[in-house]
């Protein structure tokens, strides 16, 4: 698709009702939107592939919907670490933080560094991209051991009292993630979530309590990275 298709299509779906709809429900609150969503910017995605050039673009174009396509459709390894930075201060909601994090960052060759950088910065959404994008690369780097998801205890711990909503569920979010890659990490973050518990801050209890309870279910899913150790098969005994 060329660049002035899409974007005819994406006014042909502007719906101002689900502008205000998004924002009430979901508290999607966002400048220049067209009131789509997020699963049919998915499926506009597909159909256009991945096209960088296109996904510049469309990020440049202004339009709010035209920002989260270009997180879909940018190839992630062609990311750089200018382009995250230019990115990621533009982000004004949780909907294309994550949509950015989780399609985009996790995947690039710079998710480390970023991770270690943004949960360290004080703007909302900066911050939440860094945890959220550790929540996703939880379950993108599927061979790496214990120590390197070790690491980002601590840092989560001292992120836990920040009682901004969007940063503390992704704080959950990311220590829930690393609960989930083994059954030693999840002792690990079930451990680190009871030392929170004895914080004072609301969103360290919630953040604790709330890890607790899913990361203690019978039923949890336990993804088993790295499956050469946690899930050995007859071709790596």
């Amino acid at each position: 698709m060329e660049y002035s298709e899409i974007i005819e299509t994406l006014y042909d779906l502007k719906n101002d009702d689900k502008v205000i709809y998004k924002e009430q429900k979901f508290g999607i609150k966002s400048v220049n939107s067209l009131g789509i969503y997020h699963k049919d910017l998915k499926i506009l995605a597909k159909n256009i592939g991945q096209d960088n050039q296109l996904a510049i673009q469309l990020f440049n174009s202004n339009i709010y919907e035209g920002r989260i396509l270009c997180s879909k459709i940018f190839k992630p390894k062609d990311v750089t670490e200018e382009l995250m930075e230019v990115w990621v201060k533009t982000f004004e909601n949780w909907e294309i933080c994550d949509s950015f994090s989780m399609g985009l960052f996790s995947k690039s060759d710079f998710a480390l560094a970023k991770i270690l950088e943004w949960t360290k910065r004080e703007s909302e959404f900066e911050k939440r991209a860094g945890f959220a994008t550790l929540a996703s690369y939880c379950m993108a780097d599927k061979k790496s051991d214990n120590e390197l998801f070790l690491q980002f205890l601590p840092i989560i711990k001292q992120a836990a009292n920040d009682d901004r909503l969007y940063v503390k569920k992704a704080v959950n979010w990311a220590l829930r993630s690393i609960g989930k890659r083994n059954i030693d990490l999840n002792k690990k973050a079930i451990y680190t979530a009871n030392e929170i518990l004895k914080f004072d801050s609301k969103s360290a209890q919630w953040i604790a309590k709330d890890t607790i309870k899913k990361l203690e279910l019978k039923d949890v899913k336990i993804l088993d990275y790295p499956r050469s150790i946690y899930r050995k098969t007859e071709g790596n005994k």
